[in-house]
């Protein structure tokens, strides 16, 4: 007892003695002066004064803005599902709200707090960081699985869906041109970018609309599949081609950006492909540490390749998935947890920034609304037609090639991420943008009400036996 005593007597009387002269030397210092004297407003601003500086600061503003995006995608997500729609038909539709088409019209007090100009930088790479980790997911979505059953419908519907809209697309360049091209765009790039803008399906948004319809397994729905991932192949690589004529001064450095890529692919579908199930352990039932590693390790080289190429960051991400190994579930493993936290975190940064970029209030007179209804009618009857003749040329009934029109006519994100390449590229000047980002969500958002249109009196889908 007494050893216990004289331990906790000896402990007091230390922390005593420290607390004196802490405060002895608190009290010394305070008599000293900086050799720098202070502001003299530092003591006056008080609390409120010292929470705006710190509001000002850009780590403050991005939280502020991630707060604000998340909150309103996950609310609009619901609201959709709600009306029948895909989550990410919402959350296109609040970055498009968080803009200067809404938010900025209404409350632009709000706005400017919230987004000022001089904190998109931030915002713009963290969207840009999120569009390659879901380039990366989509590349893992497609399987050779898809095409097994429907190779030869899938390349003939996927091919006259992407002809006949680029045809439509190229030819409406014609008119455009002069009064809605950007300011670096030649009519060779404007054409191109047009022609691939009406063309594109969105695969990842049809997969899910399928899946939340119990379609995925039927034969119209394998069908959709294989021709939604030969689309989106054929599309991306359309439009490699088109950003290296565009990123390049001539067309020899076109030619050399795209015998580049062309030695990227071989080399990643060959090598890459190849070795990765060497590179990461795929038998346990979770990735380990160091296979997570590899995998981040092979997209970033991947996505910085192709950005060095000429080719855009996103190219080399998607073909990063594609070279995914698929033993033991590990490619899906791997996609659920990064498609998790891009859905949730980075890709509602992208459509508040697409939504900044958006102003509706840009299509002001009688003229441009009926250019804007002249695009989405070619790019429907240009996709929707072509891919229902070419499905009921194949053998397919007219019904079931309705309704595998309607989906592919789904554009959804995968048409975002295109038209701001082209904005960035300066191919589309701002008022062409917002009309194509109407066609987008105007275009996505007729899908499912076509489909229950076109099942109407049919009977219950019967289940593909695979």
């Amino acid at each position: 007892m007494a050893s216990w005593l004289r331990q906790f007597l000896i402990y007091a009387i230390s922390v005593v003695l420290a607390v004196a002269l802490i405060g002895w030397i608190l009290h010394y210092g305070s008599s000293l002066a900086p050799a720098v004297a202070a502001a003299p407003d530092a003591d006056a601003k008080g609390l409120f004064g010292s929470m705006q500086d710190n509001m000002a600061h850009p780590l403050s503003r991005l939280f502020v803005q991630l707060l604000v995006i998340i909150a309103a995608a996950r609310l609009a997500g619901a609201a959709f599902v709600r009306l029948g729609l895909p989550a990410v038909v919402g959350e296109m539709t609040a970055g498009l709200l968080l803009g200067p088409s809404l938010l900025g019209h209404v409350w632009p007090q709000a706005f400017a707090f919230v987004f000022p100009s001089d904190s998109l930088g931030a915002l713009r790479l963290f969207s840009q960081i999120g569009i390659c980790l879901f380039m990366f997911t989509v590349g893992m979505e497609l399987k050779a699985d898809h095409l097994r059953h429907k190779v030869r419908s899938a390349v003939a519907v996927s091919h006259a869906s992407i002809v006949v809209p680029f045809l439509l697309g190229t030819a409406l360049a014609i008119v455009l041109f002069e009064p809605l091209a950007g300011p670096q765009a030649s009519f060779r790039a404007f054409a191109l970018f047009l022609g691939i803008s009406l063309s594109i399906t969105a695969f990842p948004v049809l997969a899910r609309i399928l899946q939340e319809r119990g379609m995925t397994h039927t034969p119209l729905g394998a069908t959709a599949i294989a021709c939604a991932a030969v689309d989106d192949v054929t599309a991306w690589s359309i439009m490699a081609f088109v950003v290296a004529i565009s990123r390049s001064a001539d067309l020899a450095g076109a030619a050399v950006a795209l015998v580049l890529a062309l030695l990227f692919v071989v080399i990643m579908l060959t090598v890459v492909k190849r070795f990765m199930p060497r590179w990461v352990d795929t038998s346990g039932k979770e990735p380990s540490s160091g296979a997570l590693a590899v995998v981040v390790c092979v997209m970033v080289a991947a996505s910085l390749s192709t950005e060095l190429i000429g080719i855009h960051a996103l190219f080399g991400a998607f073909l990063a998935g594609v070279v995914m190994p698929d033993e033991n579930d590990f490619r899906d493993r791997i996609r659920t947890r990064v498609e998790r936290f891009s859905s949730v975190m980075l890709l509602p940064l992208f459509f508040a920034f697409t939504g900044l970029r958006t102003e509706i209030g840009l299509i002001s007179s009688l003229g441009d609304w009926l250019t804007c209804a002249a695009i989405i009618a070619l790019a429907t009857v240009g996709k929707l037609g072509a891919t229902t003749f070419a499905a009921r040329w194949t053998g397919m009934g007219w019904r079931d090639s309705l309704q595998l029109g309607a989906l592919m006519n789904t554009r959804g994100l995968m048409e975002l991420i295109a038209l701001n390449i082209g904005y960035d590229l300066g191919i589309l000047s701002p008022r062409i943008f917002t009309m194509l980002v109407i066609m987008a969500l105007v275009t996505t958002f007729m899908t499912g009400p076509l489909l229950t249109l076109f099942q109407r009196g049919q009977s219950r889908a019967v289940p593909l036996k695979i």
